[in-house]
């Protein structure tokens, strides 16, 4: 009778995974954005877009309607990027309700995972478009 052994590597996950790195309310953790967006809020969001590797002029739209169409975008493509639980309903809520706090947090989101890919030894190409970010501010 033969004996087999079987063994199971455990998945490799990315710790952060699955959630945002910060709080919606945690703008003191980066101040140089957060001076940033007070001074310039339409600029800052520009810049957060195109670093994110969409058009730089995306956020322009959000002054056309009632809901931000380019703040529940980019917030629910960061979401899917990162496999961060949420829906539209709440993309829609924080665009219209916290918009400047929205867009911080997904700039430091950007930036946090970068870091922490650039930190990493694995490659994956869901980064590339955040090469920009890693190590510097947005400022």
């Amino acid at each position: 009778m033969s004996r087999q052994v079987v063994e199971v590597q455990p998945l490799s996950r990315d710790p952060e995974e699955g959630q945002w790195s910060t709080g919606l309310c945690e703008c003191y953790k980066d101040m140089g954005d957060c001076c940033f967006a007070l001074c310039c809020l339409p600029v800052f969001t520009c810049k957060v877009t195109s670093a994110a590797g969409a058009c730089p002029c995306l956020p322009l739209l959000d002054c056309i309607g009632c809901v931000p169409p380019a703040s529940l975008a980019m917030r629910a493509s960061v979401r899917q990027r990162y496999s961060i639980p949420g829906n539209v309903c709440s993309d829609c809520l924080y665009g219209c309700c916290c918009y400047p706090l929205s867009w911080l947090q997904i700039s430091r989101e950007l930036k946090r995972r970068a870091a922490s890919y650039a930190s990493s030894s694995s490659s994956s190409a869901r980064y590339t478009a955040l090469d920009s970010l890693q190590g510097a501010h947005l400022v």
